[in-house]
């Protein structure tokens, strides 16, 4: 006889399946995760097949006291001579079913460590239950032993390699009170996993897709469905299988690591109840043969073609293996009956489809028969863009259908569906696929005719996509499914019918959920549709307005999501069921809680409005709507609410049509602008603002009455601002005439000569990205307002060659605009106080915006003219005494920062820098007030473009031939350096400022003072602070300026100025001691005049810097002595200023002696802790500085603190 290796090498499962003559027990249950019996026994052979062998030695005896025999052929065999191999699966079943439990722990690590993991083994000793402890008293010999055997539970609840076995080797059955301890953690580990479970279940549940969704993927084969959660988990847990089993465990531990949410090693954590598939390697070999998908068809009646079924599903089985042949038998049935379910789903969908399809032919049939009233599309509502996503229906004519379900009435296309009315006669539905007809179901046939739902038609001339861009302030629910359960309300019993099947399985489990949070979030917002559906439906009236009662009180304090779910749904009613019942029934609720205590209720209020405002009868719409929102804008408190309502009452301007609601418009565009809340103030410029334009234009009044207005109001203010302007106002005015710049030109281009003749094809060019200032919001934008880019881009080519070319001739919109307009707008810049930097900044937007708007051409011939022909820059002009009062208002740096630099192309930038040049120049030797020419450099220089433009002009005046030029060079150097880099104060003003201080006339000299002191205040390198300081100190101690009464007023003023916020050193060692020297030689002063006027500066200079920190040798030796010799001339000038001087002398002293006293106190301190700390790392943190063993340099005692460890 032969011998036999039952652990060659080179047996493995695939030689095995290559030998069909040889018994291998590798059988898969599809249910099942790895390779091995059926469920009945998981790890013992089957019971039906001959049980398997083991060659190995007869006197080896089982734990029953039997041998292991030898089957009658394989002992042929071997007396043969012939080598015959076993399975080594076969070789672990047998151990494992004569419980050699460590017998096959040792095999299976030698097949781990030979890399030929066998899942029989695998999964054996991966199950904690196999190894449940049993009762003490071993098993009687005639007692079947299960697999789990006497065997102890170990401790671990997961691996055997956590077992111990020596632990249970003696002491087994004396452990009562740690297995409790063990049950009690597996108990909660259980229950851990369970709500874990649940939870998976509950989110795979809620991501489901919807219906609607799944219906299009059928339909539509290239369409991918995206992966569900728990389909997503399954295939991870297989890819890793695959990766592990194939010796890819870098892979492996990588892929876990991305997956950290699930647990690979527990096939449970997949989901509740879930079978596991077969390993990816049988998923691919069987991939030749897939299950077949259900068919795209709307057959009444199911049959199953048995050529789309599986191969192995109609394979005949062997005979010998009848329990195995049962059991696929079985499979095939589980398998039609999946089919059957879905081809009856998607049946039940095909028909609700055909209902529809019916539904809206004969709704078309009557739009047809009565073209002045529209009907409602009730088609797919879920697109996002109701422009590009449409659904077309074919009967006699085609028409397309807006899916969107914010699509409301409008002038031109959009139809409603009748929701009840279907048509008496037969109609038939081709399915795109099939060439057979389907007739439409009798329960639809016999249902009663109703007439369309209607609306009333605004006479409004919208463009689409500016109605469209209005309607999407509304907030509604994103696409979901649940958004789109809420936006497709039933229309039939049917239909109800099909909505409880799909909302129901997503609230039961909700209610099962015993926490109310839960049930806020879930429950409430899958109930939105079925209450909706109910009340569309219902009969009663009362028991309808306690549905749509129980809709707005569903949630206490709702979100913007769940807002806008019912919103979305308060749409769908009320497209459903008419301006009547939306009258009758809606609004009762919202005027219910319009002053409801809770703001996200009153949030909800305001929304409804806007969102229902298309579909209320228009009487109602510009009375009670807009009187409920009238009153929630004037007495609510809520920012967001006020917020609401106004975006509500733009929407609701999109709609009226009544011109007597013009100056209820006006007033509550005025009232809206007014508002504190700068939230509020946006959505008026956002939506009101650009939708009440709109409605104004179609009146003809945009012109001729709206902004008429608003100037009126804004000269009126300024007419009152001699007593104080208020700039709130200006600015509210102002503001809301900027945002009636891009309607105005919209209205000039569509009134214009070349109109008609715009045409739009191919050679239309793009417009250019800077054309148009950035729009504050999309009603802004002046192609929403045409309609389109494209008819934009046409007109604005058309408008240009007119202007270029032919004139304005006939173009009374734009001749407004240039004779009326445009003078009264410069009359009113006149007006406005140049040192009122606000209202010159608000201006100069203003004409910016205008400028932009209007386009390159319209500037320099329309505009720039008019502020040239006022402004007279020319040198026989200049009038050096009346100083040509126009150049000294708010026109010059109006004109400057808002018309000049509306465009940045060179010959722009050299008008700009030659009208700053002249202005310059004038206003220097005209002696006038340079405040409008300093507003033009604030405006300016807050912007970083243009700092090298105003170095240019400022250069041009250092080196002019006249002192005065060069003298108001000097002074707008001082407004300059606050917004420019150090490199180009180093580069370019330093220099210019050097050269002009030392210029022969010493009134320039003196004006570069300010300069340099704003330099010393601003600038942080040392370098060119030495150099300011440098001349400075020049300026103080050259004998030739000591006289110079000019010069020392401008220093003391600068002193005053910069020296609270110079550097502390330069204030010490500069700034004080010659202040000091200044009022000491002030004392002795002859000419009164000057003294007093010395004095008072004095005073102004000490005032800023006594509350300054100054050190205690500073204060004795320069401060106190300046006071004090200020205060001797205070006493013969300004009795009043010397009680204040003395007052302040008084505290300095005061400061001083506290000093002295803090300081010896601290340095006692100091000097104590200094001995007992000595040879500790002990610091005085005095004044936030740390001094090892010193004295603190800080005599101040409220600085004194704390001595403190190094160490801590």
């Amino acid at each position: 006889m032969a011998s036999v290796n039952p652990f060659n090498v080179s047996d493995s499962d695939e030689e095995a399946e290559r030998r069909p003559n040889e018994t291998v027990d590798t059988e898969r249950s599809p249910s099942e995760g790895a390779p091995g019996p059926p469920p009945g026994n998981s790890f013992s052979p089957s019971a039906d097949g001959e049980p398997p062998t083991l060659l190995l030695s007869g006197n080896r005896t089982s734990p029953s006291g039997e041998g292991i025999q030898f089957p009658a052929a394989a002992t042929s065999v071997m007396a043969g001579g012939t080598e015959t191999r076993v399975s080594v699966d076969v070789i672990a079943a047998q151990l494992l079913r004569d419980q050699y439990i460590l017998t096959a722990l040792e095999l299976h690590t030698e097949l781990l460590e030979a890399g030929r993991e066998l899942p029989r083994l695998r999964d054996y000793f991966s199950n904690p239950g196999n190894f449940e402890r049993q009762s003490g008293t071993p098993p009687a010999k005639d007692q079947v032993i299960g697999p789990g055997g006497p065997l102890n539970r170990a401790g671990s609840i997961s691996t055997l390699d956590s077992l111990d076995f020596a632990r249970y080797s003696d002491d087994g059955n004396r452990e009562s009170d740690e297995r409790v301890a063990v049950l009690e953690f597996e108990l909660r580990k259980a229950k851990e996993t369970i709500q874990a479970l649940r939870a998976n279940l509950t989110q795979a549940a809620e991501s489901e897709v919807p219906s609607q969704e799944r219906k299009n993927f059928k339909t539509s084969p290239e369409i991918q469905e995206p992966i569900r959660p728990l389909e997503k988990r399954a295939l991870n847990f297989l890819v890793n299988e695959y990766l592990l089993k194939n010796d890819y465990k870098l892979s492996s531990i990588t892929f876990s690591d991305e997956n950290d949410d699930q647990d690979f090693e527990l096939w449970d954590d997949v989901g509740l109840n879930i079978p596991k598939p077969p390993d990816l390697l049988q998923l691919y070999r069987s991939c030749g043969t897939p299950l077949s998908s259900p068919r795209s068809t709307v057959d009444v009646s199911v049959a199953v073609d048995f050529a789309d079924l599986p191969g192995n599903c109609t394979a005949q089985q062997s005979p010998k293996k009848p329990s195995l042949y049962s059991q696929k038998q079985t499979e095939v049935v589980q398998e039609l009956e999946y089919q059957i379910s879905l081809l009856n789903t998607e049946k039940q969908s095909f028909a609700e489809q055909i209902k529809k399809l019916q539904s809206e032919i004969q709704t078309l049939k009557r739009s047809v028969i009565s073209p002045p009233l529209t009907t409602l599309d009730l088609g797919s509502q879920n697109a996002p863009n109701p422009l590009s996503s449409s659904t077309t229906i074919t009967s006699n004519t085609t028409t397309t259908f807006s899916t969107n379900p914010l699509s409301m009435p409008s002038t031109d296309s959009s139809h409603y569906l009748d929701i009840r009315g279907d048509s008496d006669s037969k109609c038939e539905v081709n399915p795109p696929h099939q060439n057979t007809s389907q007739s439409c179901p009798q329960t639809h046939s016999e249902k009663k005719n109703r007439p369309p739902v209607q609306f009333d038609k605004p006479n409004r001339k919208l463009s689409p996509v500016f109605q469209q861009t209005l309607l999407s302030f509304c907030r509604m629910c994103p696409d979901s499914r649940l958004g789109a359960e809420v936006s497709r309300i039933a229309d039939s019993e049917e239909s109800v019918m099909l909505m409880l099947g799909r909302c129901l399985p997503h609230i039961v489990p909700n209610v099962l959920l015993a926490k109310r949070e839960r049930m806020v979030t879930h429950l409430c917002q899958e109930l939105i549709p079925l209450i909706l559906c109910t009340a569309c439906l219902h009969p009663e009236p009362k028991e309808r307005d306690q549905l749509l009662h129980i809709l707005f009180n569903l949630i206490k304090r709702p979100d913007d999501e769940q807002r806008q779910m019912i919103l979305t749904g308060c749409v769908a009613f009320a497209r459903h069921v008419g301006p009547t019942r939306v009258e009758a029934e809606l609004l009762p609720q919202c005027w219910e809680q319009i002053n409801h205590k809770y703001p996200e209720r009153r949030l909800l209020v305001a929304e409804s409005c806007g969102a229902l405002a298309p579909y209320l009868p228009k009487e109602i719409r510009s009375s009670l709507v807009l009187s409920m929102l009238q009153q929630m804008l004037t007495e609510d408190k809520a920012d967001m609410v006020r917020e609401a309502v106004v975006k509500s009452l733009g929407i609701i301007m999109g709609y009226i049509d009544d011109p007597d609601k013009y100056s209820q418009g006006f007033e509550l565009m005025l009232l809206s602008l007014a508002d504190p809340s700068e939230r509020v103030v946006s959505a008026v410029h956002q939506v009101f603002i650009p939708a009440f334009a709109a409605w104004t234009t179609e009146l003809g009044m945009l012109h001729t009455a709206l902004i008429p207005s608003l100037l009126a109001r804004i000269e009126k203010l300024l007419k009152q601002g001699d007593h104080g302007l208020d700039e709130h106002k200006l600015h509210m005015f102002l503001s809301g005439l900027q945002s009636l710049i891009p309607p105005l030109f919209a209205v000039v281009l569509q009134n214009a000569p070349f109109t008609s003749r715009a045409i739009l094809n191919g050679d239309i060019p793009a417009i250019e990205v800077t054309r148009f200032p950035r729009p504050a919001s999309p009603l802004q934008d002046v192609a929403t307002i045409i309609g389109s880019r494209e008819m934009l881009s046409a007109l604005l080519v058309l408008y240009d060659h007119q202007l270029e070319h032919e004139g304005t001739t006939g173009w009374d919109s734009l001749l407004w605009v240039v004779n009326q307009l445009l003078p009264l707008l410069i009359e009113i810049v006149g007006r406005i106080n140049v040192t009122s930097s606000i209202c010159v900044h608000e201006f100069s937007r203003f004409f910016w915006r205008f400028c932009r708007t209007f386009g390159k051409i319209f500037t320099n011939t329309k505009v720039k003219p008019q502020f040239q022909e006022i402004l007279r820059l020319s040198e026989e002009n200049v009038d050096a005494s009346a100083g040509n009062g126009i150049l000294t208002k708010a026109t010059v740096p109006i004109y400057a920062t808002g018309v000049l630099t509306c465009y940045n192309q060179e010959e722009d930038r050299k008008l700009l820098v030659g009208f700053l040049e002249d202005v310059m120049t004038t206003l220097s030797l005209s002696h006038a007030p340079l405040d409008s020419l300093k507003a033009s450099f604030v405006e300016l220089g807050a912007n970083p473009v243009y700092h090298e433009l105003l170095l240019t002009v400022l250069w041009y005046g250092v080196v002019h031939t006249s002192a005065l030029v060069r003298c108001t060079a000097a002074r707008m150097f001082e407004l300059l350096v606050k917004g420019v880099n150090e490199t180009l104060v180093a580069q370019r003003v330093v220099p210019a400022l050097i050269t002009l201080s030392s210029d022969p006339e010493i009134s320039v000299r003196i004006s570069t003072i300010p300069a340099f002191g704003t330099i010393m205040e601003t600038v942080t390198q040392k370098e060119l602070l030495e150099r300011v300081k440098m001349q400075l100190a020049s300026f103080l101690e050259d004998p030739q300026y000591q006289d110079q009464h000019s010069l020392h007023m401008e220093i003391i003023r600068t002193f005053g100025r910069v020296g609270p916020n110079a550097e502390p050193r330069f204030r010490d060692d500069f700034v004080l001691p010659h202040l000091h020297k200044l009022a000491l030689a002030n004392n002795h002063q002859v000419v009164e005049t000057k003294r007093i006027d010395i004095a008072m500066q004095l005073f102004e200079a000490y005032s800023a810097l006594s509350c300054c920190f100054i050190s205690e040798e500073v204060m004795i030796n320069h401060f106190l002595p300046g006071l004090r010799c200020l205060r001797v001339d205070m006493e013969q000038l300004s009795p009043e200023h010397e009680v204040i001087l003395s007052s302040m002398i008084k505290e300095c002293e005061i400061k001083v002696e506290n000093r002295g006293m803090a300081d010896a106190q601290g340095k006692s301190v100091c000097l104590r802790m200094e001995e007992a700390c000595l040879q500790s790392a002990y610091v005085c943190v005095c004044g936030g500085i740390r001094v090892q063993f010193g004295l603190c340099p800080v005599p101040e005692p409220q600085v004194h603190v704390y001595c403190i460890h190094l160490g801590g």
